[in-house]
């Protein structure tokens, strides 16, 4: 039901509007001067205001302003005994969605309003195709890296499930971007995707937050409030930082989870969860069972899939594709002309840890974006730390990787930090350059014709490690 919000000052005005509205199956709250008006905006939310123009305190340009600053989404309309042109551009230009004229006929009041909602529904649409466009422009899923190209495939593999995901990774390794790109390849894609931030809700929220409440259920309490339970029905619900859940809310998340039942606060009404759960943490699990902070039994629950999101630095070969298309995607959202790196930018990044993972690189690429003064970004644009590095290669992989990933990888970094002086990372690794060519044949990163004939091999290049492995 859309919430339409009347503010007016005269009693006689109000009643009739909220008889009207009421009739076309609209939810109406009323109030008396514009603070009162402000103030059930910001508790209770709105999706139209209507409001007349000539009250005391504040008036209706002044109530269209705060309502602007406070959710730009919602659309006012302001009415008017005194309706000069001047007043309905002076309104328009302060981003009234319309301006009517009392008397007030019912037709044009419905017209406005459906138009009204039309436009707040259009809007909000767009902005959340947007936000799903930049996520997939920012590319923070894409790579080549062994260990993201596993995840993936097993995202894939899972998605089509109903099967509740575990994801564990260090803050920032992308676990909210996957878990949008697990929704997106499941059968709950048209459904809606929310998300819970576990960590940001007090204890005294989190249950209402989650399953909702009743009219009357505490202090304040109103009226009837969909719980995140609710809201994604049908769809995906996204558990952030799950292992920051009190224990008692732990008890009431595993009934959910195991029978699909649970109840709004203050409320009697045993309800179905029609949702699959995605959740996710920054945190050993097993040692916050083994701790008591995390119910060994909501650990199973959790725990049917679990995937490890690897951090930037056990993917370290993806940093300069993820840096252009973080370059790509914010030259464009703020109007700059930066195409691209320098070398020794790309070089800077890559000798990087990133301790603040893929959301770390996002942030140090749009700096850049903004404080490049050329077409491509340098050293000197980037964040201090960055600058401030040795460059030293950086070499780190994950227990459990295949040997043949590990020699890729430990050659091409050694290759990237001699830019490209394959001879010199082969002194450097206590392999050939011959050995070199022809792994990245292997690897398919070179043409066969490319490869070094035997002969041009420099005498006294070979060393203990002639039969080509680098990892022997």
């Amino acid at each position: 039901m859309k919430r339409i919000l009347v503010v007016d000052d005269e009693a006689p005005n109000r009643e009739a509007l909220d008889a009207l509205l009421a009739r076309e199956g609209f939810e109406v709250a009323l109030a008396a001067h514009g603070r009162e008006g402000l103030e059930r905006l910001r508790g209770e939310g709105a999706d139209v205001v209507i409001t007349d123009l000539k009250m005391p305190g504040m008036d209706g340009l002044d109530v269209l302003r705060a309502i602007k600053a406070i959710d730009a989404d919602v659309q006012v309309v302001v009415v008017t005994a005194f309706g000069t042109l001047e007043v309905a551009v002076e309104a328009m230009r302060e981003g009234a969605y319309d301006v009517l004229a009392k008397p007030l006929k019912r037709a044009d009041v419905v017209r406005t309003v459906q138009r009204a909602l039309e436009t707040r529904a259009l809007r909000l649409e767009n902005r959340a195709l947007r936000a799903r466009l930049g996520e997939a422009a920012e590319g923070a899923l894409i790579g080549d890296a062994p260990s993201m190209r596993a995840v993936l495939a097993e995202i894939d593999q899972v998605a089509t499930s109903d099967a509740t995901v575990l994801l564990t990774g260090a803050s920032g390794s992308g676990k909210g971007r996957l878990a949008r790109w697990l929704h997106d390849r499941s059968r709950r894609r048209h459904g809606p995707f929310v998300t819970v931030h576990c960590a940001a809700l007090p204890e005294t929220l989190l249950e209402s937050e989650l399953f909702g409440y009743e009219a009357g259920a505490f202090t304040g309490a109103t009226r009837r409030k969909a719980g995140r339970f609710d809201l994604a029905a049908t769809g995906t619900l996204f558990l952030d930082e799950v292992t920051e859940i009190p224990p008692v809310m732990q008890v009431k998340l595993l009934r959910v989870l195991q029978d699909g039942e649970y109840e709004r606060v203050g409320g009697a009404e045993t309800l179905h969860a029609d949702v699959r759960v995605v959740a996710a943490t920054n945190r050993d699990v097993e040692a916050e069972v083994a701790a008591g902070r995390l119910r060994e039994d909501l650990y199973y629950r959790l725990n049917v899939i679990r995937v490890a999101v690897p951090s930037l630095a056990e993917r370290a070969e993806d940093v300069p594709l993820l840096a252009w298309r973080f370059v790509e995607h914010f030259a464009r959202k703020n109007g700059r002309e930066v195409v691209g790196l320098t070398p020794a930018a790309v070089e800077a990044l890559t000798a990087w840890s990133w301790p603040g993972n893929v959301r770390e690189l996002e942030n140090a690429m749009e700096r850049a974006v903004v404080l490049c003064r050329g077409a491509e970004i340098d050293v000197d644009d980037l964040p201090p730390a960055l600058r401030r590095a040795n460059g030293k290669p950086r070499f780190t992989v994950q227990i459990g990787t295949p040997i043949k990933d590990v020699e890729r990888r430990m050659i091409e970094e050694t290759v990237r930090h001699c830019h490209g002086d394959r001879t010199l990372a082969a002194s450097l690794l206590g392999i050939t350059s011959r050995t070199i060519y022809r792994r990245e044949i292997e690897w398919g990163t070179r043409h066969p014709s490319e490869a070094l004939d035997l002969d041009d091999e420099p005498r006294g290049a070979k060393s203990r490690h002639s039969d080509g492995d680098v990892s022997s």
